[in-house]
């Protein structure tokens, strides 16, 4: 899936600079960096829970990242995939607390009604962007404002439950199963990988993955190749906004098992954007940064708790690491330094 292993290794050693320039932030609080990342390290990956943690935080990372991936192979920004969280999130947890169905046919229901009600949500900014012109980083975060306000009132109204906590509690029949006993990690993740696999099959192998490759990398080129630029546009927004509206549907069917009356972006939707970008907008690469972002997000908590480190050194950590890696000709520009460094002490050691 990776070009080559210089699209590994950069990223790499951009996380490797951020954490020891992340580390002089720490001397200068007047802390140790090494009992810092101890403690995040514990944290993130420590023991069962630590790890399960995690991977219950990278879950939504990799949805909104794939989400963001997805429109960026297309040519396309999807800035909205709060919005979209939220709605397909709203969508899946009322068919969850409506009706009454087996386990087997529930749970794949409200995924499906999650993923389809934020893919309609998300092909309003595409026809906005196709028909009108309007450009669709305006489009997606205007329409991230609307569904915040509109699941706020849609859950604290019509659908308030009498304890006055949010929606009525989802019926166990649609909660998702846990994956490892005791923990709150649930067979989400094993639906993620399997989504991911199938981004990457789409557009690897498929005429539609062609049409999406082609219109991001020239959208002139693609219209003279007979591709349909509405209809794809449409399509790609929809598809992405689908990807994080299942993101918040396994958030309220897997995590919190309700729809809280006090709502405000999960910063899943944002942070997609900054997974995707680590990434290299690549499937393989999105799951490996979604893995270390969900790392930060838990073991920053551990961090702050048992090393009196501020939280806020875990999100100087996240923008070292995407300013290092968006901005590779950086560690390009180091890379050849430290090649001829090497060469100069073999040339001194062996004269």
């Amino acid at each position: 899936m990776l070009k080559n292993w210089k699209e590994f290794f950069i990223p790499i050693l951009a996380i490797f600079l951020a954490l020891i320039l992340a580390g002089i932030f720490i001397i200068l609080s007047g802390k140790n960096p090494l009992t810092a990342y101890k403690a995040l390290y514990l944290g993130s990956f420590g023991n069962i829970y630590s790890l399960s943690e995690t991977l219950l935080k990278t879950i939504p990372l990799i949805l909104t990242g794939l989400s963001v991936a997805f429109a960026f192979r297309g040519g396309l920004f999807n800035i909205g995939g709060e919005g979209q969280f939220l709605i397909g999130g709203f969508t899946a947890g009322f068919v969850g607390f409506t009706f009454s169905l087996p386990s087997f046919i529930h749970i794949p229901l409200a995924l499906l009604a999650g993923f389809l009600a934020a893919s309609l949500y998300a092909a309003l900014a595409g026809y906005l962007k196709a028909r009108l012109g309007v450009h669709e980083v305006i489009n997606t975060i205007m329409l991230n404002w609307i569904a915040l306000y509109l699941v706020t009132y849609l859950v604290n109204n019509p659908f308030k439950d009498l304890s006055g906590m949010g929606s009525p509690l989802i019926k166990e029949s649609a909660l998702l199963p846990a994956l490892i006993p005791q923990s709150r990690l649930h067979i989400g993740l094993l639906i993620v990988l399997i989504l991911t696999f199938i981004v990457w099959y789409i557009l690897k192998y498929t005429p539609w993955g062609y049409e999406v490759k082609a219109l991001g990398f020239s959208p002139k080129a693609a219209e003279y190749g007979k591709i349909n630029l509405v209809k794809n546009i449409v399509l790609i927004l929809a598809f992405s906004g689908g990807l994080a509206g299942i993101a918040g549907s396994m958030e309220y069917l897997g995590v919190l098992g309700r729809i809280p009356s006090t709502l405000w972006f999960s910063g899943y939707g944002f942070d997609g954007i900054a997974v995707a970008l680590v990434g290299k907008n690549n499937p393989a690469g999105v799951v490996l940064s979604s893995l270390l972002f969900g790392a930060l997000r838990t073991g920053g908590n551990i961090m702050q708790r048992d090393a009196q480190i501020s939280k806020d050194i875990v999100g100087i950590i996240q923008a070292l690491v995407i300013i290092l890696v968006v901005a590779p000709e950086i560690i390009r520009t180091i890379l050849p330094f430290l090649k001829r460094k090497s060469e100069n002490i073999c040339l001194i050691n062996n004269p």
